[in-house]
């Protein structure tokens, strides 16, 4: 039989007094609080772990420590520093929403939970993080983490995902989130499910809810919550042209503000290798000087996979006739433009710079 869950006041003491004993308490997010630190800290975290945004928050914080700061920026010096992060929508929803702070409110972020919801980016339970962490407010939270404690602990079944488990969440939530100490019974929530009720290893030898969790109960930790059910990701691929001009500087464009890379710079695609030459004819009025076609690999988005063929062209020499547009650059890798860069466009540049000689015979990066 299921363990009978405990009374909320309960579980919120429990939570809270593992949280005292073993919780993280000196993320840099948790230093100098504020209502901007917060909300930045909670965008980062959306679908990324925490070691991973630490550096990003701190070199974002560097730059722009403010949200007239950041307001004040250009969406390229945001996106570069959101370079490598992923899910760019975010970076720019970060800076769509710091305008509108800034221009329609002050400078001030809304007070309440529902204020919060309407900047862009922000949905009910970052507003909530911001809301209980920022101001000790009573607010609920319910990100990834929090979804998995909860589903174990009440044997939640079905993808949350799903609207009316999702819903049932929230309503679970919402119970046990208590009114006292409410920034530490976030923070708590967040730390349990990253801690110690993982996803694939959870370690309910020394959870504080382990005692009537009813998915331990029934020995079927690992059936809850419940998983997406999957289709096989499609599979696109295209062509990059990485571009050099005589000089070394590299031939980028910038994507619309929409899809994928939306904002972001990255090098020209075709549809096929075989057209590369005919492309710079109509794009400089130059025919390479020498074409090496590198091997393809793979990135993986939510949604599909994108094989890439990288193409590396070298020009005979800096094309005079074409001028950078807004949305083209020369990108001088000795010394970088501080622009967004998509993460394979990145790494692919880093592989360029490293390389003073062409590539290995068989085509490959050195």
């Amino acid at each position: 039989m299921p363990a009978r869950p405990t009374p909320a006041p309960e579980f919120a003491e429990r939570v809270l007094h593992w949280f005292d004993r073993h919780g993280r308490k000196d993320l840099p997010w948790q230093r100098d609080t504020s209502p901007y630190r917060v909300w930045v800290s909670e965008i980062m975290l959306q679908q990324t772990q925490v070691k991973t945004v630490i550096p990003y928050f701190e070199r974002f914080m560097r730059a722009l420590p403010t949200v007239q700061d950041l307001a004040a920026a250009t969406e390229d010096e945001v996106l570069h520093l959101w370079t490598g992060l992923g899910y760019y929508a975010r970076g720019r929803n970060l800076h769509r929403a710091a305008k509108y702070v800034c221009d329609e409110l002050g400078g001030e972020f809304p007070g309440t939970v529902e204020g919060l919801c309407e900047l862009p980016g922000v949905g009910r339970s970052t507003a909530g993080a911001i809301a209980s962490i920022a101001w000790g407010k009573r607010a609920v939270i319910l990100d990834g983490n929090v979804k998995r404690v909860l589903a174990r602990y009440r044997a939640v079944a079905g993808w949350p995902g799903q609207g009316a488990v999702h819903e049932r969440l929230w309503q679970i939530a919402e119970q046990y989130t208590p009114a006292a100490r409410s920034a530490d019974y976030s923070q708590a929530m967040m730390d349990l499910g990253a801690t110690l009720c993982t996803r694939a290893a959870p370690a309910c030898e020394r959870c504080p809810l382990a005692a009537d969790c009813e998915a331990l109960a029934l020995g079927r930790q690992r059936a809850f919550p419940g998983g997406k059910p999957r289709k096989p990701l499609p599979v696109k691929s295209t062509v990059f042209i990485m571009a050099s001009a005589s000089n070394g500087d590299i031939w980028l464009e910038r994507r619309p503000g929409s899809g994928i890379w939306g904002g972001l710079w990255c090098f020209p695609e075709l549809a096929d290798t075989a057209a590369t030459a005919n492309w710079c004819l109509d794009r400089w009025g130059l025919a390479p000087e020498s074409i090496e076609i590198w091997p393809e690999f793979r990135h993986t988005f939510s949604h599909y996979h994108l094989d890439i063929r990288p193409v590396r062209v070298t020009l005979p020499s800096s094309p005079a006739a074409v001028m950078e547009a807004p949305n083209q650059l020369w990108y001088n890798w000795r010394q970088p433009a501080a622009v967004g860069l998509a993460a394979p466009v990145a790494s692919l540049l880093a592989r360029l710079d490293s390389q003073d000689t062409a590539p290995n015979t068989d085509g490959a990066p050195t």
